[in-house]
C-alpha cells in the first residue's frame, strides 16, 4: 500500500491533500447543528497519535470507541472515519458503519470488520476507499507528514434502509436531513516525521475550531 511510496516522493507530495473542508461532517447538506455527542476512545486522546496497533504498521485492528447520550428521538447512529490529509481529491474513507442501534454506546476493539450483509440488529459495516468491508488501517506515505484521522459519529432521527455494504456517497445521501447531533474524535499518524509524537496534538489543531462549534 502507501508504505511503499518512496520517502522522497512522499515529501514532494506533502502539500497535496484532500482538505478538511471535504470531511462528511462539514458537508452543508447534513446541516450539522450545535448538538454534540461526546465521542472518545480509551486507547488514545483527541488529537493524539494513534497507537501502532491500529495502523498498517501493527495488527491493523480498529480502535475501541465510546460515546455519550444522544438527543431524544435518536433512531440510530452512523460512523465514518476519514483521512482528509490523503494525497487524493477526496478524503480517504477508513471505516463506515451504518445502522448502529440507538441504545449502542460503544464499539469494541476490532469491531469494525467484514460482516457480509450486516448484523441481526441492523448494523452494517460498509466499504472503505479500497472497496473492502471493514477497517482500513492508517497507512500514510513515508515523509508526507502528519495525517489527521477524523472519527465522525452521527445521531440520526431515522435510519432508512440502504443497500448492503454502503459507500460514502450513499451514506451522505441517506443522512441528509436526518442528523440530530454529531461527534468528532481525531487521531494522528505519520511515517518519517521524527518529531511527530511531540507535536501530534498541534497537527490536529486545524479541526479544533470544528470541535468547539459542536
Amino acid at each position: 500500500m502507501l508504505e511503499h511510496v518512496p520517502a522522497w516522493l512522499g515529501s514532494l507530495l506533502k502539500g497535496v491533500r484532500a482538505g478538511a473542508d471535504k470531511l462528511v461532517i462539514l458537508q452543508p447538506d447534513l446541516a450539522i447543528t450545535d448538538a454534540r455527542i461526546d465521542l472518545s476512545s480509551p486507547a488514545f486522546a483527541d488529537g493524539a497519535r494513534l497507537p501502532v496497533r491500529f495502523t498498517g504498521d501493527g495488527e491493523g485492528v480498529s480502535p475501541p470507541l465510546v460515546w455519550g447520550e444522544p438527543p431524544a428521538g435518536t433512531a440510530g447512529f452512523a460512523l465514518l472515519v476519514e483521512d482528509a490529509d490523503a494525497p487524493a481529491p477526496s478524503p480517504l474513507v477508513h471505516a463506515l458503519v451504518w445502522g448502529l442501534p440507538a441504545d449502542e454506546r460503544r464499539l469494541a476493539e476490532g469491531a469494525i470488520a467484514r460482516d457480509g450483509h450486516g448484523g441481526p440488529d441492523g448494523r452494517d459495516v460498509g466499504r472503505n476507499s479500497f472497496l473492502g468491508e471493514g477497517w482500513l488501517p492508517p497507512d500514510p506515505p513515508t515523509g508526507h507528514g502528519v495525517h489527521v484521522y477524523a472519527f465522525q459519529l452521527f445521531a440520526l432521527a431515522e435510519v432508512p434502509a440502504i443497500g448492503a455494504n454502503p459507500g460514502r456517497g450513499e451514506l451522505i445521501r441517506a443522512m441528509a436531513g436526518r442528523v440530530l447531533a454529531a461527534g468528532l474524535l481525531r487521531g494522528t499518524y505519520d511515517r518519517g516525521e521524527a518529531e511527530s509524537i511531540g507535536r501530534a496534538r498541534t497537527a490536529a489543531a486545524p479541526l479544533g475550531t470544528l470541535a468547539a462549534q459542536q
